[in-house]
């Protein structure tokens, strides 16, 4: 979906841009970002992974780092409403690290998958 609307932005962009060129390279700046959005996803589509040993979080673009469990010191949701609408994001505090992930990095709601890491904690 993320590379369908890169390439509807850019063909926004051609359809708008009528000589001026703004419309055309904001378009394609829109466009750009997408790219590199859609690429991070395919990149490292597994934002989170728990087993015996810790939890591995995705670290940076797309390189990951794992956090043994005696690291982990807490797994909470935070949840915010702003304009009518709440948000909610699992927080893994590892000390020296925070690890914040949506639901867009989680595939699923903040709230089940903490309960998920917190049973597989031994």
């Amino acid at each position: 979906m993320k590379l369908a609307g890169a390439v509807g932005l850019a063909a926004l962009g051609l359809l708008l841009a009528d000589g001026d060129p703004v419309p055309l390279a904001l378009a394609v700046a829109a466009a750009v970002g997408l790219v590199g959005w859609a690429v991070r996803d395919l990149v490292a589509p597994v934002r989170l992974a728990v087993d015996a040993g810790g939890v591995t979080v995705v670290r940076g673009y797309a390189g990951r780092r794992h956090l043994p469990w005696d690291a982990v010191e807490t797994v909470t949701v935070d949840r915010r409403s702003r304009f009518g609408l709440t948000g909610e994001t699992l927080e893994i505090d590892a000390g020296e690290s925070l690890h914040l992930l949506g639901r867009a990095d989680l595939g699923a709601s903040p709230t089940e998958v903490a309960e998920e890491v917190l049973a597989a904690r031994p």
